[in-house]
């Protein structure tokens, strides 16, 4: 024989009560995600999509980074770039005042001692650029802690040390050049302002065979400022590329996680909208379910 449980009063409000409950809490839940626009407000909502997200988040702050280093980093090779362009012109200004110095029967001393003054003022004028400076450090130093990368007889008093930029994953990026790669090596025939003076007092003394020797030491400095140059424009592209592609990684990882993490609105409006209408019936239906008591009917 089946055996009847005996339902009392106070079950039946525990469970409505139960009920109404978890509807609220239901609905509370809705709420927040439409109140933060987030699906995930703490980690119990999705374990999951709580280590995904962090993961992601993790990611678009590393390659934000890099877009940084990468914005730092062209900084300092535009800033080389356009010194060393300027430097090549002056270069083949001197080039072109030599080849008049070569030309001692037309010159007079007059002439000469012009063409030795306006030489000895593209070599100040290079040495200046050679002291370049980007946020406050001479770009052709190395890592240098002084101010000046060249003192003013033309020595290189900077180091061998290299500024780099991490710009991507594998190795960093080197984002200045040395004066010697660009200016020529201390004791070198070819370092560029031994020769610029080399050249203004020849020129001045109108001494045409060293003149001659001068001019191939120049061109060989110039062969060494152009190969610079584009060193620097390849370093440049480089660090273009890798911040482009640091750029789309972030756009993606940032639709990643609006995946994860954003709410779909129209979807959520909709459950908020019949989540209250449930309410409304469930409370409609306790009414219904829970009788008036004895006590009701003795107030």
């Amino acid at each position: 024989m089946a055996i009847t449980g005996r339902v009392t009063e106070k079950s039946i409000h525990t469970r409505v009560l139960a009920n109404l409950q978890r509807n609220l809490s239901k609905g509370e839940r809705i709420q927040d995600q439409l109140s933060s626009g987030k699906q995930i407000n703490r980690p119990s909502d999705s374990p999951t999509g709580t280590v995904a997200s962090m993961q992601l988040r993790a990611e678009n702050r590393l390659n934000s980074q890099y877009i940084r280093n990468a914005d730092d980093g062209l900084g300092w090779l535009s800033t080389v770039e356009g010194t060393l362009t300027n430097s090549s012109s002056l270069i083949n200004r001197a080039r072109d005042l030599t080849l008049q110095g070569l030309n001692a029967g037309t010159n007079g001393a007059a002439a000469s001692e012009a063409l030795a003054s306006e030489i000895n003022q593209i070599r100040e004028s290079l040495i200046s650029y050679a002291n370049t400076k980007y946020l406050d450090r001479p770009i052709f130093g190395g890592t240098t802690d002084g101010q000046v990368a060249y003192n003013s007889d033309g020595e290189y008093k900077g180091n061998g040390g290299k500024t780099e930029r991490k710009v991507g994953a594998g190795e960093p990026v080197r984002v200045d050049t040395r004066g010697p790669d660009a200016f020529g090596a201390d004791g070198s025939d070819s370092q560029l302002f031994k020769v610029l003076d080399s050249i203004a007092k020849n020129v001045k003394n109108r001494d045409t065979t060293q003149l001659a020797a001068d001019l191939e030491n120049l061109d060989k400095a110039a062969v060494l400022m152009r190969t610079a140059i584009s060193e620097v424009g390849a370093r440049y592209n480089r660090i273009t590329q890798m911040k482009d592609a640091a750029e789309d990684r972030v756009l993606s990882v940032t639709t990643q996680l609006s995946e994860i993490e954003d709410i779909d609105l129209p979807k959520t409006i909709m459950e908020m909208q019949l989540q209250q209408t449930s309410y409304q019936a469930a409370l409609a239906a306790s009414a219904k379910v829970i009788q008036p008591s004895l006590i009701d009917f003795l107030r």
